[in-house]
């Protein structure tokens, strides 16, 4: 509607100040003419705004123009008091300021929306962290804080997934992301984007060189392609298997990220046939945690590294002699 268009726009203009209109236009899906149309009805309203042209112009307020907004719908209001990802709040230090910050928004709600916010709060729960993800290594945002928001350049000493030693980066921040819990540092190392866990940052330094970005490319735009890079990477390796009924469930929770499809259930069968695309042979290592209760059908290389897998465990249990703790102790005396 034109009237929460032009609320959108008194928005923007207030916390971004000068706006071109091509963006405006970007940004509310509509023309660069009807973006006009809109500053000429804002103005006809009393709002000072005014446009320039040439290549450093733009729209913008008066200088020292404020206008305290209360236009929110129902649902706006419902949705600002869903507190979604509580323990982000936490991890940057500001459960404190989300709380203080709501109740504001509570005093300058529209009376016959408060009731609907108030009950969202009380209702509504999101919690962002993944069942059973134990225990999880300390993790120190400040420094990645400081830095994405100083736009200074990063001396990060970072351990790589299966590796012991560590190794140093000089990074170029966009910004912290929180994904199901876990935190991730997006920066770029040498003009190419890099995704780091900050609970493998073993220590990060702020550096006195500013941040150098790519032009025009922000935080969200980076994030996509990385997330691409990690959800959507080839798979080589077609694999059919077969499920146990009492364990399909489980099954299609941990093995996601590996489904090539969802599996054709009937709901009868006592088992249920899935394919899964696998990078390499030795990720079908990982179906071992299922025990028998899954099988691999095809290809036969991939059947034969879980039963070597397979074989490897069994002998582990069954080899001849005495157990560790046995051997450490007749040592000792000795």
């Amino acid at each position: 509607m034109k009237s929460d268009r032009l609320l959108s726009i008194l928005l923007l203009l207030q916390t971004r100040g000068r706006v071109t209109a091509s963006e405006l236009a970007a940004r509310l899906e509509v023309s660069v003419r009807t973006i006009y149309r809109d500053i000429e009805a804002l103005s006809t309203s009393g709002v000072p705004v005014y446009a320039e042209r040439g290549r450093h112009g733009g729209i913008e307020l008066l200088a020292g123009f404020r206008t305290d907004v209360t236009g929110l719908t129902a649902e706006e209001s419902r949705a600002l008091f869903i507190l979604a990802a509580q323990g982000a709040h936490a991890a940057l230090g500001l459960d404190s300021a989300l709380g203080s910050a709501l109740r504001k928004v509570m005093a300058a709600l529209p009376a016959p929306h408060r009731p609907a916010a108030e009950a969202t709060a009380r209702r509504i729960l999101v919690d962002a962290t993944r069942w059973k993800g134990g225990p999880q290594r300390s993790v120190d945002l400040a420094t990645l804080q400081d830095a994405v928001f100083a736009d200074r350049r990063l001396r990060l000493r970072y351990r790589h997934s299966g590796r012991q030693e560590t190794r140093a980066y000089t990074v170029d921040p966009y910004g912290l992301v929180a994904k199901a819990g876990v935190w991730y540092l997006v920066a770029d190392r040498r003009g190419l984007p890099r995704l780091f866990r900050a609970d493998r940052v073993h220590s990060a330094a702020l550096l006195d060189d500013p941040v150098k970005r790519r032009p025009g490319v922000e935080l969200a735009d980076v994030w996509e392609v990385l997330r691409r890079q990690v959800e959507e990477r080839p798979g080589g390796i077609d694999v059919t298997v077969r499920v146990r009924r009492d364990r399909l469930d489980l099954f299609l929770r941990l093995m996601a990220p590996y489904l090539a499809e969802l599996p054709d259930d009937d709901g009868e069968s006592a088992w249920v046939t899935a394919r899964l695309s696998l990078g390499v042979v030795g990720e079908a290592r990982q179906l071992l945690q299922f025990s028998d209760r899954v099988e691999v059908l095809s290809p036969p290389e991939v059947r034969a590294e879980v039963a070597r897998a397979a074989a490897s465990v069994t002998g582990l249990y069954q080899r001849v002699g005495r157990r560790p703790e046995e051997k450490s102790r007749s040592d000792r005396v000795l």
